[in-house]
Parts: C-alpha cells; structure tokens; sequence
C-alpha cells in the first residue's frame, strides 16, 4: 500500500523515454504499448511463431520437456536493452514491472504447486549478486499465491554464456547441469526465465524436474527469440 502511494506522490521517469510514468512503475503507457508483444499465433509448446496458435513442425517432431510456454514479447530492441540492464546492470525495478505483466497477460492461471526460478550455478550468483528469474518469480508468487520453490533444483555444473552458441552445443552444455534435491512426485509447477532463445536450458531444467516426478511443466518468459 505505502509503495503505491509514493508511486502515485511521486511517479518514477519511464525507463525507455524518460518522460513521466502514468501509472505503470517503470514504463509509461505509450513505451509499453510499442514494445514487441507475442501473445497471438503461438505454438503452445515452445512459443515460436505459428498461425493460429497451432503446434509447431518442431514440437511435432521433438517434443521438448516441457508441456507449455508463455512469452510476453519477442526479443526484440528496445526490450532487449531492457532486459540487459535488468540482468548486468542491477536494474531490479524491472522485476516488478514484468511480473505483473505475466500474471495480467497469460491466458490462463494453472494450478500450480511450486514456481521454480531458473537457477544460476553460485559462481554466477556471486558475480552478478542476485538471481533475475528469482526476482521475476517473487513477483508473480505474490500476485497468485504460488509458492517460490528455490531450494529443490540446483544448478550442479557451470554452463558457459549461451547467447552465442549453436543449438547442439548448447544441448550439449545443459547436459547434467540440474539437478532436484527432493521429490516433486504428481506436481505442477511453473518455470520462470527471463529469456527463451533455443529453449535448451529450460528443456534441460523441465526434464530434471519431470525427473523428480512432476506432472505438468509449464515455462513463463518474458521474451522469447526466434533464431538460435
């Protein structure tokens, strides 16, 4: 409530145009609505483009892990800066702003057991000093009511930076580099990235929670891209 208040006494600049902030913390009305939203013709697995929200040739053919994938927005400038200084800079204003806007723009709330945060392997919680897809994710746990589960998956192995790799190698780096702690026997849960490019590091986290026993894994990222 207080928070509100001072949001309303004294509104923040709009990070992208520096003008003043009519009612959105971070990002005033017309930047939000220029921004790259996909939301219609999605594939429901992955989030790739597809007509009319059909499942894609690529899911068709190797399913991933996971059961389903909501992206608010491509990839895109001037997101794309944003999430960057989101996740190098500090910029941890902007978890509240895109937590909120996944819980009011998914198509549906599941039931949900446990929302699960990518994990970041220590050395690269140490380096950067907070877990992005945590602070996500302590958001939207507070809009639904869903716990935050960031105690059962670890990261065991350090991966180096995708951004730049090809899909295979990246297969191949997200090999045994999760692992879960407890049983998430019959669960659903939610998982929560900032970004999807190729999906592999969510793959890799989706099957070692199914192997722990969860039912349904859905994935929720703010942007997803569409080349590897």
């Amino acid at each position: 409530m207080l928070t509100s208040i001072l949001d309303l006494a004294f509104p923040q600049p709009c990070l992208l145009c520096a003008g003043p902030d009519s009612g959105r913390p971070g990002i005033c009305q017309p930047c939000l609505q220029d921004l790259p939203w996909h939301l219609h013709d999605t594939c429901p697995q992955c989030a790739l483009p597809s007509q009319h929200n059909l499942l894609c040739g690529q899911c068709i053919s190797l399913a991933p892990a996971f059961d389903a994938t909501f992206s608010l927005f491509r990839y895109q400038f001037p997101l794309s800066g944003l999430l960057q200084q989101f996740k190098y800079r500090q910029l941890l204003s902007l978890a509240h702003t895109m937590g909120n806007l996944l819980v009011e723009h998914v198509p549906h709330i599941p039931v949900a057991d446990c929302i699960i945060p990518m994990p970041l392997h220590q050395e690269r919680l140490q380096e950067r000093g907070f877990n992005q897809s945590m602070e996500i994710a302590k958001v939207v746990s507070a809009r639904l009511h869903i716990p935050v589960d960031f105690r059962t998956c670890k990261r065991i192995r350090p991966t180096p930076p995708q951004a730049s790799l090809p899909y295979k190698q990246r297969l191949r780096n997200m090999q045994g580099a999760f692992e879960c702690l407890t049983t998430l026997q019959d669960m659903n849960v939610i998982l929560i990235d900032d970004v999807m490019t190729t999906g592999a590091s969510l793959n890799a986290l989706a099957k070692t929670v199914k192997a722990a026993g969860a039912k349904h894994v859905e994935c929720w990222v703010i942007a997803r891209t569409f080349s590897p």
